[in-house]
């Protein structure tokens, strides 16, 4: 269940606001959009823009961008419900919990957190409900722990 990976953190506020900015009008680049890049877009739409309803539109901006960029919204690549609703529950419980002010600074602490693992969810979910088609296609509850 573990994952030993180096987060990449972002060196300013600008950055994370460059890949929300290009997430949201779909002129990302298909390689900038990294484990990184969407946690720190969550963080800057929850705490940035009121103005989106993260849990009513985060789906269609995910798959948008995906489609944008030639990617594929299927039952084994792109968007994945579950994942993206988990993380949106742990940037929350983060945002929550810190005490940290800047952008870059409260994102990279969340990417240097618990929350900013790439394993995160399966604190909730088992792996083979998490990576099923039904839990990528919609949310699934989880089956180990509910979620934050």
């Amino acid at each position: 269940m573990t994952t030993n990976y180096s987060a990449r953190l972002f060196a300013g506020d600008e950055d994370i606001r460059a890949i929300g900015t290009g997430l949201l009008a779909r002129t990302l680049p298909r390689e900038a959009w990294t484990h990184e890049a969407h946690l720190g877009a969550c963080l800057w739409l929850l705490s940035e823009r009121p103005d989106i309803d993260v849990d009513a539109e985060i789906a269609d901006i995910i798959r948008g961008f995906n489609e944008s960029v030639g990617g594929v919204n299927d039952d084994t690549q792109g968007y994945h419900d579950s994942i993206t609703r988990a993380y949106v529950a742990g940037v929350r419980l983060f945002l929550s919990e810190t005490a940290a002010t800047g952008l870059a600074e409260r994102v990279n602490a969340m990417l240097l957190s618990d929350v900013g693992r790439r394993d995160w969810p399966l604190r909730f979910y088992s792996r083979e409900l998490l990576f099923s088609v039904p839990a990528r296609r919609g949310f699934v509850e989880p089956d180990l722990a509910p979620l934050p």
